[in-house]
């Protein structure tokens, strides 16, 4: 890794409707100054803790900002998974710290008029996957391992330590 990355510690949600389908957006850009392409890969509503805010907080934030989903942090069970991803973007190395709690039989409706200006650049899609359409699917994923270990949340609420998730 680079010794000069931005570590980010990021809070993630995933977002389960009464059939166990999870809420995944679909990541477009790569820089802001690049227009938005095809979709790179579906990851889970989440973002950035900001400073004075708990991980927990943070997840909830984001639901509201990402998707128009407003719940209480203690709404939120886990967390479940730990996840590190190193990347760019915009040509800066980011070293995400990311710590994904649950949010169990979701009825919503996304609404995007919450976003920030860079969100709202990428103009990200979304779309509800079964665990069968994400283990079906060509497509990427953060994690990427999402097929694998979504299967142990929607057994039931997670009654362990967080893992770790690739």
């Amino acid at each position: 890794m680079p010794e000069h990355a931005w570590v980010r510690p990021t809070a993630r949600v995933v977002v389960l409707d009464p059939g166990g389908r999870v809420l995944l957006l679909g990541a477009r850009l790569t820089d802001p100054a690049v227009p938005p392409g095809d979709v790179l890969f579906w990851y889970t509503p989440g973002g950035g803790v900001e400073d004075g805010e708990s991980v927990r907080e943070a997840a909830a934030r984001e639901l509201a900002e990402e998707i128009g989903l407003v719940v209480e942090p203690s709404a939120l069970e886990g967390p479940v998974w730990f996840r590190r991803h190193v990347g760019s973007f915009a040509g800066v190395q980011v070293d995400s710290r990311e710590t994904f709690f649950v949010l169990r039989d979701v009825v919503h409706e996304v609404d995007a008029t919450g976003r920030t200006e860079l969100e709202v650049l990428g103009a990200e899609p979304h779309r509800w996957w079964s665990a069968a359409d994400v283990a079906a699917a060509e497509e990427e994923f953060a994690p990427r391992e999402l097929a694998a270990v979504l299967p142990e949340l929607l057994a039931g609420p997670w009654r362990r330590p967080p893992r770790v998730v690739d």
